[in-house]
């Protein structure tokens, strides 16, 4: 994970925390989906987020969320591990583990300066600000 990016995914995962602490779950959860798209292309960085987010479920009391991460963290780990994550996707329970889902602008400039997913961002579909 070059520099700007592993900044950009642990400053969003930071704000996430701050936000978890705080009993802020929807913020939090916004924060953990941005630090997914930025890590899903590296197995650790990937699987931290779904942890995080497993958590969130559990203070939200939502079992689809619980299941979803359960799933998505073996999942999720061995996607990044042979390099088949859809690109751009959330990484919440409520989307398709599967689907390839446009990009926020700010998260493509740094994502397209990565050397492990600059050709996957590339083809996938813009989003616009996030």
């Amino acid at each position: 994970m070059h520099n700007e990016l592993r900044l950009a995914y642990l400053d969003e995962l930071f704000e996430a925390k701050k936000l978890y602490n705080q009993a802020q779950w929807a913020d939090a959860f916004r924060r953990l989906e941005r630090a997914h798209i930025l890590g899903q292309h590296y197995a650790i960085a990937h699987i931290r987020v779904h942890w995080w987010m497993l958590k969130v479920g559990v203070k939200r009391g939502d079992v689809l969320e619980i299941l979803g991460q359960l799933i998505r963290i073996v999942g999720g780990f061995l996607g990044s591990l042979i390099g088949k994550v859809p690109v751009g996707n959330s990484g919440g329970a409520d989307v398709s583990a599967f689907a390839q889902m446009p990009i926020p602008d700010d998260l493509r400039e740094i994502l397209i300066k990565d050397n492990r997913s600059w050709e996957a961002v590339r083809r996938a579909p813009n989003k616009g600000k996030a």
